[in-house]
């Protein structure tokens, strides 16, 4: 049986799916940014493996 915490997530999940993506877009990009000013790569998983990439790689 779902608690009322996970009932409140999915709620909101299904009722505010777009502004959900949008922050989540909002979030990636912001950490992109923050990874390529500081010179770091960010951490992907591809084809089952674990990679470093630079942001630039990704499109940042």
């Amino acid at each position: 049986m779902k608690t009322e915490a996970q009932n409140d997530v999915t709620r909101i999940l299904k009722e505010n799916r777009r502004a959900v993506d949008e922050a989540l877009k909002r979030g990636v990009r912001k950490a992109m940014l923050r990874h390529k000013k500081d010179g770091l790569p960010v951490v992907v998983e591809r084809n089952g493996k674990i990679e470093r990439v630079k942001p630039e790689d990704l499109g940042y």
